[in-house]
């Protein structure tokens, strides 16, 4: 179907697949254990420093205690206050406001740039200090605790080397050593005294912080390997569930989920609009009948073996489902039109000789979707101006349309099929409607004796007069009445309105001749159907010889037993009964041997065509009026136009001619006017 700029209504589908794909999951779940990582070394080392500044709080406060006994000592004037910082066995030195050291006990591996501890150990440890500040400063030889900025931080490296070493070692006793400098100002800061604290860590700490460290490591590594197990058997669990949504239960293929899904990502992703797309059904013929005649599993078999053929035959992004019983769908793409219906043609082709031992038949209905090469079109065009699934519908209803045939052969969906299918819409949703206004009209077409030119009878026709369609003529709406079944309100209807206007005509005192009207072989399954036309005919009171019912010769070969019942019926409440069409079946001497009628209505079509008016054919049709004569019935040709024709037919007995060589179809008022003369 050609794009005509006018953006189809688009209707969102009853699904919408949602893949969870297994890389995002995973990808999460790294960004969780790197962020559980992250926060885990944040607070070891957050826990870590806690525990030094603990531990730096209480060596201060026992640097305290020193500090203060050595000033006592300075102001007792002591002669040597050294000793009482001595005898604690520490290295420390003093020095004077100026930088001086005035005194040294061990070495001096002091570094230069200190770290205020005051508002930090203030409280952390519940100790208080004597002091207003005092300062943290590095070892110059370990570098276990790094100062620089104003910035105290733990150099794990080096600590987790020494911790290493411990480990490896034989001695438990052995430890290491985290050591800083305690500046403790003294004597109004008139000196300051410098104490080296070392912070030890000893093997059986060492080995639980190991421990934990690994088991928090191990707790986290096997939360990541649950998570991502999981995430992976959720994947695989819904790509086995997909898969299964996706395939065809008896060809182990792709079915028409499958088709719709992946047919509208490829109509999205706009690539074909270069070419162009065609949407195609193709139908095996008479599947059915083929699992009768041999069985279901042999169908099977074949409908496998045409899926792989056509699917053999599929180009890149071109599309192969089989949808139902035995119809497939399919979406080729194309880049010449004329090069699409000869690669169509020769895959049906292919599929009818796809069984040695039998010759199929498949029918394809194509809906072609195409744009012009407006560039505005494709700039502004998105994949939701065309439904696949109408697109779809468009192709099947393209294929029911020769369903009767028997040769293999493609349709392809035009405009003409569309307006057809608002048709038929139309039609059934105004059928009731038209019915009770009136808006079906009855016509009449005058039967005269060819002998006498005399008004013999007529036969009632049905018109439709539609205020908002108009005139509509009968073949356009009687074959959907006829498949939708109101047909049979129709001829409700008919009978009814052709009684009252006999019986009108009868109190105007006019001659009235018998009106034939036709009944619906659909009809034909009611069992009282004689019963209800003569109540319908009496309610107008109406004698029954005025109405004749007309049966078509397709009617005779339904149910013979009923038909013969019901026709019986109908001629003892005073009916007669005509064969219409006789002669454009296959049955028609077969039906007169065994149907009781009173009438044999000779077919158009033996007034027309190559064989009219010659020999032979002058033959058929005199000895169909001879046959007629033997069995007590009467003759009516139809159709007849020409002088030459009622000459001949009123020389071989014909008793009616009704055509247009007499008069057309008119309605009821005209036809009043052709019984007065």
């Amino acid at each position: 179907m050609t794009y005509s700029g006018k953006r189809r209504r688009y209707r969102k589908k009853y699904f919408r697949l949602r893949k969870n794909r297994i890389w995002i999951s995973v990808l999460m779940y790294f960004i969780v254990i790197a962020f559980a990582v992250v926060f885990l070394a944040v607070f070891v080392s957050a826990f870590m420093i806690f525990a030094i500044k603990g531990k730096i709080a209480s060596e201060h406060d026992t640097d305290q205690l020193l500090a203060k006994q050595y000033v006592r000592e300075i102001k007792t004037e002591t002669r040597n206050p050294y000793n009482v910082i001595d005898e604690a066995g520490r290295d420390y030195f003093i020095r004077d406001k100026n930088g001086t050291v005035i005194y040294l006990k061990g070495r001096n591996t002091c570094g230069e740039k200190g770290y205020d501890f005051s508002t930090i150990s203030m409280g952390v440890v519940g100790i208080e200090s004597g002091f207003d500040e005092y300062k943290v400063y590095p070892d110059s030889e370990n570098d276990s605790i790094r100062i620089a900025d104003n910035d105290f931080a733990v150099n794990y490296k080096r600590v987790l080397k020494d911790t290493q070493t411990l480990l490896d070692s034989a001695s438990p006793k052995e430890y290491i050593e985290l050591p800083v400098w305690l500046a403790v100002p003294v004597l109004d800061g008139e000196q300051t005294i410098f104490f080296k604290a070392c912070m030890r860590i000893t093997a059986e700490e060492a080995v639980f912080a190991y421990i934990m460290l690994v088991a928090l490591a191990a707790l986290m590594l096997l939360m990541f390997l649950v998570m991502l197990i999981d995430a992976v058997s959720n994947a695989v669990t819904q790509n086995r569930i997909t898969k299964l949504f996706f395939t065809d239960i008896v060809t182990k293929g792709h079915n028409r989920m499958w088709y719709l899904y992946r047919g509208e990502q490829i109509i999205r992703r706009r690539h074909w609009l270069k070419s162009g797309l065609a949407v195609v059904n193709i139908s095996f013929v008479d599947y059915r009948r083929f699992c009768v005649c041999h069985s279901i599993a042999e169908g099977e078999q074949i409908l496998q073996q045409i899926y792989a053929c056509i699917n053999s035959r599929m180009g890149r992004k071109e599309l192969c489902a089989h949808t139902s019983d035995g119809s497939y769908a399919l979406m080729l793409r194309y880049s010449d039109e004329a090069l699409l219906r000869r690669r169509i043609d020769e895959l049906l082709q292919g599929l009818q000789s796809i069984d040695t031992g039998h010759r199929f038949t498949f029918h394809a209905g194509v809906d072609i979707i195409s744009l012009p090469d407006e560039s505005a079109v494709k700039l502004f065009f998105k994949g939701s101006d065309i439904d696949l699934e109408i697109e779809y519908n468009n192709a099947c209803t393209a294929q029911a349309s020769i369903e009767s045939s028997d040769d293999s052969g493609a349709v392809y969906f035009d405009e003409k099929f569309a307006q057809d299918q608002k048709w038929i819409d139309t039609v059934q949703e105004r059928q009731q409607s038209a019915l009770e206004n009136n808006e079906f009209v009855v016509y009449y077409q005058p039967k005269y004796d060819p002998r006498t030119n005399t008004l013999r009878g007529a036969e009632a026709l049905i018109r439709w007069q539609s205020p908002d369609l108009g005139f509509v003529t009968p073949y356009r709406f009687i074959p959907q009445f006829e498949k939708n079944g109101f047909i049979t309100e129709i001829d409700h209807y008919m009978i009814s309105k052709v009684a009252k206007d006999q019986r009108r005509w009868l109190d105007m005192g006019y001659k009235c001749v018998p009106i034939s009207v036709n009944v619906s072989r659909a009809h034909f399954i009611e069992s009282d159907l004689a019963e209800q036309i003569r109540d319908m005919v009496d309610a107008a009171g109406t004698p029954h010889e005025l109405i004749e019912i007309e049966l078509t010769e397709s009617a005779f070969f339904d149910d013979k037993k009923a038909m013969v019942t019901t026709i019986n019926k109908l001629k003892e409440y005073g009916f007669s009964v005509s064969m219409d069409d006789f002669g454009s079946g296959y049955s028609s001497l077969n039906s007169l041997k065994d149907m009781p009628l009173d009438v044999l209505k000779l077919d158009a079509e033996f007034f027309r065509g190559e064989m009219a008016g010659t020999d032979r054919g002058e033959i058929v049709v005199s000895e169909a009026i001879k046959l007629a004569k033997s069995l007590n019935m009467r003759t009516v040709a139809e159709g007849v136009e020409v002088r030459e024709q009622v000459e001949f037919l009123a020389s071989q007995g014909c008793d009616m001619i009704q055509g247009y060589y007499f008069a057309k179809p008119m309605p009821a008022a005209d036809y009043e006017q052709r019984m007065k003369k």
